[in-house]
């Protein structure tokens, strides 16, 4: 398995509700480091969740962001597969600036049940992590850059979507693709032989699969997501961002490990070696 990989944990805050994805990312981590003998790269710090509104959770995100940003740059200007845990979404405002300079005919497939399509003037609640596409999409101004164009984003999952999020899909023509019967089919068609960067936001999953913050019935299967996986492993692979894994369903809770996760990503998994 992937050894032309690198990869990559990151451990700083990024408009966190609670503090169980930082060590949801790490435990990511060690999973890949048991299955594949390679220790990945640790950015940031662990700190206290901050629970606050977006601009007080970037600023206190930013130096870390830069520096995970950094860490994108130089993995893909290598031509490495980027494998990294990423805690939260926001991450996202940092990594796919870095996709796009580097991989600029690549699809983003971005499995969630949210859009994070919002501009901070859009945004119902406030929350960094809903912001997260739409900063690399140049939708709003988040320091970290943007570059991405509307015609590479496919969404896949989505159940949570704002009316303006709504608006933007109809308006640019942005797949779409839904939980239910022919899902791979649809997400063939959709990559439309491209290069593929996956976004997973584990809340893309039907609720009690994998601890995550945010719960939203009608979601993705295990196996699900290993065919979507297996189609993607069709196309060249750019890398994958896997995020809003938490270790426990509670605060102070048992770990639960990634190990099903992983499985289901195995066909990206095993692409990046390849």
């Amino acid at each position: 398995m992937a050894r032309n990989a690198e990869y990559t944990v990151f451990q700083g805050r990024a408009g966190d509700h609670n503090d169980l994805a930082m060590p949801g990312a790490k435990a990511i981590g060690a999973e890949l480091q048991r299955r594949t003998g390679i220790v990945p790269v640790t950015i940031g710090t662990p700190e206290p969740a901050l629970n606050t509104g977006w601009r007080e959770e970037l600023d206190a995100a930013l130096p870390a962001l830069r520096d995970v940003q950094s860490r994108f740059d130089a993995v893909l200007a290598k031509g490495a597969v980027s494998i990294a845990a990423t805690s939260r979404c926001a991450v996202s405002l940092a990594t796919l600036p870095a996709v796009a300079k580097h991989h600029p005919s690549a699809c983003i497939v971005w499995f969630d049940a949210h859009g994070d399509l919002n501009p901070p003037e859009a945004s119902p609640t406030g929350y960094l992590g809903g912001l997260a596409l739409a900063g690399p999409l140049g939708l709003w101004e988040s320091g970290l850059g943007a570059g991405l164009r509307f015609e590479q984003i496919v969404l896949v999952g989505q159940r949570d979507l704002d009316p303006y999020e709504l608006d933007l899909i109809t308006q640019h023509g942005i797949p779409h693709i839904k939980p239910g019967a022919g899902l791979s089919h649809a997400l063939r068609a959709a990559i439309a032989g491209r290069p593929v960067y996956v976004h997973l936001d584990c809340d893309v999953l039907e609720p009690g699969i994998v601890p995550t913050d945010y719960r939203h019935d009608g979601g993705l299967s295990l196996d699900d997501l290993r065919a979507c996986c297996a189609v993607i492993a069709e196309h060249d692979f750019v890398g994958i961002e896997i995020a809003e894994f938490q270790n426990a369903w509670e605060m102070d809770g048992p770990p639960v490990s990634p190990a099903a996760l992983l499985d289901a990503l195995e066909p990206v998994l095993e692409k990046a070696g390849d």
